[in-house]
């Protein structure tokens, strides 16, 4: 079942970020990535008035061989680019897990994606990377694409997650259990009984937005 994540990254952090480098005000917009000659080709769109200076700082990065002028409408270019991505970057790592990039916005600080990985062990994999290589990525929020109106983090509370967190971390649900749920309430400030209602909440409302939810028609 496929899942639908929308994170931000420090441009600084981010290949392309790195590449397209841009001032505030101004905002780019990644339009779609397609893979022409086994390598990922992004098209982005820029505001008109700081064109001549987003080219000649394109085509002044190393692993850039060109940026290629497609189309012009009213005050916005959209680009081509053709680079040399690295092999170890969050972008080709994203793709080797054949995840799409839905869309894209950047500024001169930060970029905004949304993407859609296979299933939820493709997203791990992929939070697995980020984190082993202190990638500083923040996710904003997660959901199922066949379930959207269930909201961040599959539709359970902050509090419902935090403890549903805290509670397999700690080992709750570990062989033998490692932690009761007085011990776990007692780190929350909270009585056994609220603890015990987080949990069966949070995980109802997981498997209810996770695995009880239909594949759409092919």
């Amino acid at each position: 079942m496929s899942v639908i994540v929308e994170l931000t990254i420090p441009s600084v952090e981010f290949e392309l970020g790195r590449i397209l480098r841009i001032e505030e005000p101004t905002q780019l917009t990644l339009e779609t990535m397609v893979p022409l000659g086994g390598k990922p080709t992004p098209f982005v769109r820029i505001q008109n008035e700081v064109r001549e200076t987003f080219e000649r700082s394109v085509r002044e990065h190393p692993s850039v061989n060109d940026i290629q002028l497609v189309d012009t409408h009213e005050d916005e270019t959209l680009y081509g680019l053709n680079w040399d991505p690295s092999e170890a970057s969050l972008l080709r790592r994203i793709l080797d897990l054949d995840a799409v990039l839905l869309g894209a916005t950047g500024t001169a600080d930060t970029w905004g994606l949304e993407l859609r990985f296979p299933s939820h062990e493709a997203l791990s994999s992929f939070q697995e990377f980020y984190l082993d290589e202190d990638i500083d990525v923040s996710i904003e929020r997660i959901y199922n694409p066949t379930k959207p109106d269930a909201g961040p983090w599959y539709g359970m509370t902050p509090p419902q997650r935090e403890t549903l967190a805290a509670a397999v971390e700690a080992g709750y649900y570990s062989l033998p259990r490692q932690i009761s749920t007085q011990e776990l309430a007692d780190s929350f400030g909270i009585s056994d009984q609220a603890v015990t209602e987080r949990l069966r909440r949070g995980i109802s409302t997981l498997v209810l937005n996770t695995l009880l939810v239909d594949e759409p028609d092919e």
